[in-house]
């Protein structure tokens, strides 16, 4: 099947090793990536979806399994997440890498290479991850350019003993820092590369090269902690920038290549301006999460040249669990708000059927959950909508909500947004994004309405209005929505 570019994808997250711990119960034996079954990607297929994110592919080693077995802050956590916790359900960190090759228990490169055929064959695009501030704490480089790591000296460990830590080599030990940002003590089971070394930089952009060839894009971990002031700020070095570099170089060899950065600290622009195509958009998910309308439209008065290019998401494999976090009214309500946005619509293994666990990157095992009828109905009509043309395809625009009647002020908890193409469809999404019933008046933003009758059918119900054209140029639609209720409105002739 051809591989076509659309402008505002879906994305599906797969948990990997955990997926594979699944299907390994199922054969009685250890799966590997070849063990996926092609009827749950055409699934994936049929819903949507133009890139599957696998996690944790890469090869990861010995030591950064001991430390993540042996933690006791993460294994209070693993316990929470798993009460019959085992330790082979603790695999280490998918993040502590010891190189950018397939892990072998998931079958090696050759493995990969098949699976990627696979997606492409059903129109499916391949994201792995880059992780960029670290490695395992055994990569090879320890050994032969130790020069890429960032060393330490017996006064940094007296003053920082949670940031460096003795590292054992056959040609004698160092002391090296710990990865980590600036905000937090360093991950213990990783070591910190130095990117004021050039050649740290060109060693990095020589994986993301090697990596370019065995998928179409990657996720890149943390991106905004190796930007030279961020670098500055944590290690007290300076660096030359590496983004636009890297960027620039794999796209060289592969120009379609497509890079999405996980970012915080509103550094999102900074970093679609070095060279991603896509950065996250925590900040539309806290404000989701506040509960509150103005400030969650007040965030799409941004430039579309910017909000093309943000990944919207409700969870991910850092967040927790949007079941656990919204109830199931307002989980609805924040998920038409956030996917029927413009950017990359971006969702989590797991999401669709309610499950509120968050699985750690360290385990290889989920809880077993229920699944929740109504949410897995509710993904399956929305996901219905984004397949349409005009909200994958064509141009966006936020619409004012107008007071019903003076005084009231409640069309304050409305967040609307329209959508349309050269076509001619049409599509108007409200949500009332409040615990009250509200009322407002919006007004269509399409021309060539007034004179015709409309249908206006309900995407996500059974609804259908019959409206005039000219009153919903002049005066607008009037909605009177209960709390934490939304419309997805489609426009009819007759």
């Amino acid at each position: 099947m051809p591989m076509t570019r659309t402008k505002y994808p879906l994305l599906y997250q797969i948990n990997t090793r955990v997926w594979l711990t699944e299907i390994s119960r199922k054969l009685g034996r250890r799966a590997t990536l070849d063990d996926i079954p092609d009827a749950e990607l055409d699934a994936v297929a049929r819903l949507g979806f133009d890139w599957v994110w696998f996690l944790s592919v890469w090869q990861t080693g010995k030591a950064a399994l001991r430390i993540s077995r042996t933690n006791p802050e993460w294994l209070r956590e693993f316990r929470e997440t798993l009460h019959d916790l085992r330790e082979d359900d603790i695999g280490g960190s998918g993040f502590a890498i010891t190189g950018y090759t397939v892990h072998h228990d998931l079958g090696g490169d050759a493995a990969l290479a098949r699976l990627r055929e696979r997606l492409r064959a059903r129109g499916l695009k391949l994201m792995l991850d880059f992780v960029p501030n670290h490695t395992a704490p055994d990569h090879p480089w320890v050994d032969e350019h130790p020069e890429y790591y960032i060393p330490g000296t017996e006064m940094t460990r007296i003053q920082q003993p949670k940031n460096y830590v003795w590292v054992k080599r056959p040609k004698g030990d160092l002391l090296l820092a710990l990865g980590r940002d600036p905000y937090f003590a360093g991950w213990p089971d990783t070591l910190q590369l130095n990117y004021g070394n050039k050649g740290t930089q060109e060693a990095m952009i020589a994986e993301l090269i090697k990596i370019a060839g065995q998928c179409d894009g990657v996720r890149c971990d943390m991106a905004m902690l190796v930007l030279p002031d961020v670098f500055e700020k944590t290690w007290s070095l300076k660096a030359e920038l590496f983004w636009p570099k890297a960027t620039t170089r794999v796209r060289e060899c592969n120009p379609e290549f497509v890079f999405m950065a996980e970012v915080y600290w509103d550094r999102e622009w900074t970093m679609q301006q070095q060279g991603f195509d896509y950065a996250y958009d925590k900040r539309l998910y806290d404000r989701l999460r506040e509960g509150h309308a103005r400030p969650v439209r007040e965030h799409f008065h941004a430039d579309m040249k910017y909000q093309d290019k943000l990944a919207r998401f409700l969870e991910n494999h850092d967040e927790p669990r949007a079941a656990a976090t919204f109830s199931a009214p307002v989980h609805k309500a924040a998920a038409v708000v956030t996917f029927f946005s413009p950017g990359l619509r971006f969702f989590h293994q797991g999401e669709f059927e309610g499950k509120t666990k968050r699985i750690s990157p360290h385990l290889v095992r989920g809880p077993d959950e229920g699944i929740s009828s109504e949410l897995k109905q509710f993904y399956e009509q929305l996901l219905g909508s984004l397949r349409s043309p005009v909200v994958r395809n064509g141009n966006w625009q936020l619409l004012e909500c107008l007071p019903a009647w003076d005084g009231n002020r409640s069309s304050d908890a409305f967040i609307a947004f329209a959508w349309h193409n050269q076509s001619g469809d049409r599509v108007v999404v409200c949500v009332n994004y409040a615990d009250h019933a509200s009322q407002c008046y919006v007004r269509f933003p399409f021309p060539g309405l007034e004179g015709r009758h409309w249908k206006l059918k309900d995407q996500l119900s059974d609804a259908t209005y019959g409206r005039e054209g000219t009153e919903l140029i002049a005066k607008g639609l009037y909605l009177d929505v209960a709390p934490w209720k939304y419309h997805v409105f489609t426009l009819q002739a007759g």
